[in-house]
């Protein structure tokens, strides 16, 4: 699976909405997910810029989604 592709797969119609950045059933960051998706075809215009769907797989099964714009930022402390 492409997570670039313009297609989405179909293990995406199955998909809830996330509301932290993490799978809404067993809290897993995206970084475990088995397959990711990210939906490049319909992005969303705001006053800040553009934000797109993420889909995960998650290896409990649950398949979620979340706004590019809510991914938490990186921890860039240097201490």
């Amino acid at each position: 699976m492409d997570a670039f592709s313009l297609v989405p797969p179909a293990w995406t119609e199955a998909a809830v909405h996330a509301r932290g950045f993490q799978c809404p059933t067993c809290a897993k960051s995206p970084r475990e997910a088995k397959q990711v998706w990210l939906n490049r075809r319909s992005p969303v215009y705001t006053d800040d810029g553009r934000k797109y769907q993420e889909f995960y797989q998650c290896d409990c099964t649950t398949v979620w989604w979340a706004w590019s714009t809510d991914r938490p930022q990186p921890d860039c402390s240097s201490d």
